[in-house]
């Protein structure tokens, strides 16, 4: 490894684990406003000297993001990525706690330690004020829940590169990996307007909207096709439909979690939702799209580079779950996901950071970073 890269992460790793523990000591669910506020101001306080903006959230509802800059002399203009939204709510939000070679906390690696990673590669790069013209931390409030388009792409025009800090990984040899291809990712919420009954003395006058919804989660299901052309997946995640035992059910809706590498194929699910079962009318309602992403070509250089300097391959990697990175790919055709700490168990009591492998993820993310700012 490079000697510069391997003494710096081996320098900034325990300020890492720190930064980490002091944000996910703060419950910061989406939608929350007082946590978040802490969280931010926690983060202002990491990046002494640096200019912070809060542009506004692409969720109204939620609290302005994050934007931290720093101009250099040089002609790169990089952005490192992130969120402080989790998704456990505040009364099951479970402080960072070590246990073994874990720290174990809600948001430790979706995506808290991720964050501090990448506030100590925007601490390091910015050392090297000739190498840049713009570096820029965005951390964003609503990413577990948004439906709304992101709201800052104009921002970012021009960039020459976008580094996101989601969940680091290996491959199955044990070589570091990063994101480079995501799927598209939709949320299809199916509405169902029946007809109520009472369910003893005349439920041949409703028109059964649980019924309803049951069969057409197996049409939409049957759409299924991982391993096709566009590698579709359809899973029948919420169905809610209901209030009384003794009430043919007026009313319902059904969610569907649809993701493949082309959402044109969202289309297929939509045509085999029929419009109408059992006198039921059936409402879909596709509530976001988020692109997919796909930087193999574009980033191939890029991971030559990082790899020289960290003495070891660096392998392109394909992830199904949704992330931000997909919307600045489509703007910043040098996007890199997957910088973040390896760890486990997000969004559950036991999510953690895996702090044995910190240091390395570490010189991953700087060795990008820098390799980021040579001119190509």
């Amino acid at each position: 490894m490079d000697n510069a890269v391997a003494e710096l992460a081996a320098r900034i790793s325990a300020r890492v684990v720190t930064e980490t523990t002091s944000l996910v000591n703060v419950s910061t669910p989406s939608g929350e406003i007082d946590g978040v506020e802490r969280a931010i101001a926690l983060c202002t306080g990491f990046l002494p000297g640096w200019q912070v903006t809060r542009p506004a959230c692409s969720t109204p509802a939620c609290a302005p993001d994050f934007l931290a800059t720093r101009s250099g002399s040089g002609r790169r203009r990089l952005l490192l990525l992130g969120h402080l939204d989790t998704v456990v709510a505040n009364a099951q939000h479970r402080p960072a706690e070590r246990v073994g070679e874990r720290l174990v906390g809600s948001g430790t690696i979706d995506m808290k330690g991720g964050v501090a990673v990448a506030l100590a590669v925007a601490r390091a790069c910015a050392e090297q004020v000739e190498r840049y013209a713009e570096i820029a931390v965005l951390l964003v409030c609503d990413e577990e829940w948004r439906v709304a388009p992101f709201g800052h792409l104009q921002r970012f025009a021009g960039y020459d590169a976008c580094l996101c800090f989601e969940a680091g990984e290996v491959d199955s040899q044990g070589r570091d990996g990063v994101i480079v291809t995501r799927k598209g990712a939709g949320t299809l919420r199916v509405l169902a307007h029946g007809r109520a009954a009472h369910s003893g003395a005349a439920p041949q006058d409703g028109r059964n909207a649980l019924l309803a919804l049951a069969q057409a989660a197996i049409a939409g299901a049957a759409q299924n096709d991982p391993s096709g052309a566009s590698r579709l997946t359809v899973v029948p995640t919420v169905m809610r439909s209901g209030d009384a035992s003794n009430v043919v059910p007026a009313g319902g809706e059904l969610v569907f979690d649809v993701r493949a590498d082309d959402t044109d194929a969202f289309g297929r699910v939509l045509d085999a939702l029929p419009a109408e079962l059992g006198g039921v009318r059936l409402e879909p309602v596709m509530e976001r799209v988020w692109p997919a992403m796909d930087a193999r070509v574009r980033a191939a250089p890029l991971l030559e580079r990082a790899a020289a300097l960290l003495g070891g391959p660096l392998i392109p990697r394909a992830r199904g779950g949704a992330s931000d990175a997909s919307h600045l790919a489509a703007l910043i055709p040098l996007t890199v996901d997957g910088l973040g700490p390896r760890g486990g168990g997000a969004h559950t009591p036991e999510e953690f950071l895996h702090l044995p492998s910190l240091e390395r993820r570490v010189a991953v993310a700087l060795a990008l970073a820098r390799a980021a700012m040579l001119e190509e």
